[in-house]
């Protein structure tokens, strides 16, 4: 399926990982009690907090999400890829990481799970997420600044 003006979109198989991106979180939620809020979750298993799931727990998260990835690559012969040098990655690294201590929580904890428990603070923490992505984007865009190779 193709979408106009989008030749490379995946509509399908966006669809296909929004839903089980809003069943694991509803599985993490109904099962265990706890947002799926991969910021906080990474900050338990690192030490950076003390309050939340386990430590061993939050490791088998972290790990988990790479690891399925991977698995879904081989599953489907890998998809191909482009991503930016490694300087953009660090830098965008670091601030998105500072950007979730300083809202408290990040898109996952906030867009998915807050969002859909109609959270008024993950409303207003996803809204400004988006319209922070939207203008970095633009002015990249305006300063020629390409990302991708």
């Amino acid at each position: 399926m193709s979408l106009p003006g989008f030749p490379d979109a995946a509509p399908l198989a966006g669809l296909g990982g929004g839903i089980l991106i809003g069943l694991a979180a509803a599985l993490m939620l109904l099962g265990a009690g706890r947002i799926a809020g991969v910021s906080g979750i990474f900050a338990r298993a690192t030490g950076l907090s003390d309050s939340g799931m386990s430590k061993p727990g939050a490791w088998m998260f972290v790990l988990g999400l790479p690891l399925g990835a991977f698995i879904v690559a081989l599953a489907t012969g890998g998809l191909p890829a482009n991503f930016a040098g490694p300087a953009y990655l660090v830098v965008a690294g670091l601030l998105v990481g500072i950007g979730t201590r300083l809202g408290s929580g990040c898109t996952s904890g906030h867009g998915v799970c807050g969002v859909s428990r109609l959270s008024q603070r993950s409303l207003v923490a996803t809204v400004t997420f988006m319209a922070a992505g939207i203008a970095t984007v633009a002015l990249m865009n305006a300063l020629g600044m390409e990302v991708l190779p």
